[in-house]
């Protein structure tokens, strides 16, 4: 019973480690910095390469991840439709 306090701090410590960390991903100019800059580009200079544009350029906005809904929801609808063919015999 009086460890109690010990459980209930334990959400707060974890979500001022995630505040704290969170400062090392900011870039100069106060964004966020994807995978793209933060990882791949920095190794890829490391070695000599230098970015080019992508092959397929779904421009500036949010088509990329409604393409990415679009296709989920396809999948899932394919995965429910036929959910007895692909979990046959299981769970009966």
């Amino acid at each position: 019973m009086h460890r109690r306090w010990v459980y209930q701090l334990r959400p707060a410590v974890a979500a001022a480690a995630l505040l704290l960390s969170t400062g090392s991903c900011l870039a100069e100019n106060g964004k966020w910095s994807g995978v793209d800059e933060a990882v791949v580009e920095k190794i890829a200079k490391e070695h000599g390469r230098e970015a080019h544009a992508p092959l397929l350029d779904p421009g500036n906005g949010d088509l990329l991840l409604f393409a990415f809904l679009l296709a989920g929801a396809a999948g899932g609808f394919a995965a429910g439709y036929y959910w007895r063919t692909l979990f046959k015999g299981k769970g009966e």
